[in-house]
């Protein structure tokens, strides 16, 4: 099934991860439900304390449960749970464009992408604080510089997804940074990828953000660390291995100095600490040489369990 001028015969999928949602989840079913009639409208709830699984229930929505506690881990049982052809992902919080999801799901499928994310424009000013806006435009500048490209808005959680992009993303974050592993997973097997501005609002009276500023954006950031060290090991131990060997030479230059004029090495534990230093520096350019081998062959058995699967559009 597919929205708009798309092919009746593609699935689509709804997921909606939720955690304390009872005020919002009603509403953001209900707005999935008309933007896409004949979609199936996943809630999986993570351990909530008040009412969102009856809220959910009552709205029409097919209601599960995840519970080890954070986003990517509930993420992480959607896409393994949840057979469709067409996936899109939203929060339960009412904030999301739902009419808009129609125009993302035919830019995936008409331009063959795996992925299409709603890059968020606030309404108004309480929808996007301040500090997550420019939190969001840190860790953008930060991936952009590790990775060479990224998208303008890489903690939205309004995306769609192709099925063979969800089959073949091995999730291993646990809580908010799941959007910035996605989009990493995105940019290192070179997917074909589009960004749709999508109007982003406040919460609805009595939701409350789950995100903190400070604590998830550490989380974010320690992530992306991660992730450049598992996915660029030779620019990661490389620049180790060279900060060691401009400190070995700050230390051997007074030694060169003076062995040149008097044929002396008085500092000798500072001789012995310069071999050591430059055996470390050695030590992590070779690591990052071989751990770059290692993460190559990694990403050409991703790309080819990706490649396993038809884009969207195409027959099984």
């Amino acid at each position: 099934m597919r929205a708009g001028s798309t092919a009746a015969s593609l699935r689509v999928a709804v997921i909606l991860p939720c955690y304390n949602e009872e005020a919002a989840i009603g509403l953001t079913v209900a707005g999935f439900r008309a933007a896409l009639p004949d979609a199936a409208i996943y809630v999986y709830d993570n351990n909530s304390r008040d009412g969102t699984r009856a809220a959910a229930a009552a709205a029409g929505a097919i209601v599960r449960s995840e519970p080890m506690q954070g986003k990517g881990h509930v993420v992480r049982r959607m896409f393994a749970d949840v057979e469709a052809d067409i996936y899109v992902m939203a929060d339960g919080d009412a904030t999301y464009d739902a009419a808009a999801a129609p125009a993302l799901i035919a830019r995936l499928i008409d331009d063959r992408l795996d992925m299409v994310v709603g890059a968020r424009e606030d309404e108004v000013e309480a929808a996007y604080r301040r500090g997550h806006r420019f939190g969001n435009a840190l860790l953008t500048g930060i991936l952009s510089r590790i990775f060479g490209r990224t998208f303008s808005d890489i903690l939205s959680g309004y995306r769609v997804f192709s099925r063979r992009f969800v089959k073949s993303f091995p999730i291993l974050s646990q809580g908010f940074e799941i959007e910035t592993e996605i989009s990493v997973h995105a940019l290192e097997l070179r997917m074909p990828v589009a960004e749709i501005v999508t109007r982003y609002g406040a919460r609805p009276e009595g939701s409350a953000s789950k995100l903190s500023t400070y604590r998830d954006g550490w989380r974010i950031l320690r992530t992306i660390l991660s992730l450049f060290r598992l996915e660029r090991p030779f620019l990661f131990f490389g620049a180790i291995g060279f900060a060691f060997g401009l400190l070995a030479l700050a230390l051997a230059t007074p030694l060169v100095v003076t062995y040149a004029r008097t044929g002396l090495v008085p500092r000798f534990p500072t001789a012995i600490l310069v071999t050591g230093v430059v055996i470390l520096a050695f030590l992590n350019g070779f690591c990052g040489l071989i751990l770059d081998n290692v993460v190559r062959g990694r990403l050409e058995l991703r790309r080819l369990a990706y490649l396993a699967l038809p884009a969207p559009g195409l027959p099984s």
